[in-house]
């Protein structure tokens, strides 16, 4: 009897050993997959105030989103029976980046995107506007760089007590310093403000320049966009997701409200589209995952940039969508479509 009991014991524990290990491979363990798949479809115009904006619409607005999950074994045996997820290896998305730094590309591309949607926004309805310095984004952290003061995604707010609105303010403050010299830094990182102090080291322009002192990180400028008429001033809410592709729709609905009338004319509007200063929209990846997620939210018109229009088609077709697919390159001819519309019953 005590033999008995001393075996099923050891069962008790072998299957108890054998089920945490098959949960941890299952679920915990990680591997070098990313699983794409259709995302949301989101009405921009809560994400967007426009000062004394006409924002009276019938219809809406929305940017597409692509889901994207570092993948676990069980999610990968999942996506085996998804005909909508995509499954591809890490480095295709990553490149050399890390996690931490593509995330940090990713929020610096939908904060360009903004600014970029409100100058083609202002450039279309000829309101004039200026470009002024805004914030310094920590975009990478070289590993020769300070990784214990910075990381991706850090705003920088101050360095040694003067706000740093661009590069050439940091330069010029820098050049009065020496390699090796300490400097308070003042941070926003996810929201909450913190001072790092912060040892100079050497960098290079290139590798035949003299090295001068710099914080040892990667920066970018972001800029913030100023209406120059009264009255008109753009501003973002938390968008909460990164990268540039929501561009043309961005630009599209703040439009509608810096001008009469009701620009979706009634109809269940999305897309998506790079947008630069002047207009041009930039193709994107993961189309055919967007217009699943367009369609699953009854959107009735889709602008594509024109050189995704194949691959979004041929999704479309296979879904068996209703939803007309536009191909647009610029925001004058997805205005002119719009413009060209009858008023919705």
């Amino acid at each position: 009897m005590k033999q008995m009991r001393t075996r099923t014991g050891f069962r008790t524990i072998v299957y108890l050993f054998t089920l945490i290990v098959l949960v941890y491979v299952f679920v915990f363990m990680g591997t070098p997959y990313i699983v794409y798949q259709p995302g949301s479809a989101s009405e921009v115009a809560p994400m967007i105030k426009v000062e004394n904006g006409d924002d009276d619409e019938k219809g809406t607005f929305m940017m597409t989103t692509v889901s994207a999950s570092y993948a676990n074994v069980a999610l990968l045996v999942a996506s085996a029976f998804n005909s909508n997820a995509e499954v591809v290896p890490k480095e295709t998305r990553l490149g050399e980046k890390s996690e931490e730094e593509y995330a940090a590309v990713q929020v610096f591309n939908m904060d360009s995107s903004q600014s970029y949607a409100v100058q083609a926004a202002y450039h279309a309805a000829d309101i004039p506007y200026k470009n002024e310095p805004d914030y310094l984004f920590v975009y990478s952290v070289p590993a020769e760089g300070n990784r214990v003061q910075f990381q991706p995604g850090d705003i920088i707010l101050s360095v040694a007590g003067s706000k740093m609105a661009d590069s050439n303010a940091l330069t010029s403050l820098l050049s009065t310093k020496n390699i090796g010299d300490k400097v308070s830094v003042t941070l926003l990182r996810s929201g909450k403000k913190l001072t790092e102090e912060v040892q100079l080291i050497e960098v290079k322009d290139s590798e035949d320049a003299a090295g001068r002192p710099g914080l040892g990180v990667i920066i970018a400028a972001i800029q913030k966009v100023e209406a120059q008429e009264a009255g008109k001033e753009v501003t973002f809410v938390d968008t909460n997701v990164g990268g540039p592709s929501a561009g043309l729709m961005f630009t599209m609905e703040i439009y509608s409200q810096l001008t009469p009338g009701d620009l979706t004319k009634g109809y269940r509007i999305a897309g998506t589209g790079a947008i630069d200063p002047e207009g041009i929209v930039g193709p994107i990846g993961g189309v055919k995952h967007k217009i699943v997620a367009a369609d699953g939210e009854k959107a009735e018109i889709f602008f594509v940039p024109a050189k995704n229009y194949e691959e979004a088609k041929a999704k479309a077709d296979k879904i068996g969508t209703a939803m007309k697919l536009v191909p647009v390159s610029t925001l004058t001819e997805a205005l002119d479509y719009l413009k060209s519309l009858p008023v919705k019953p």
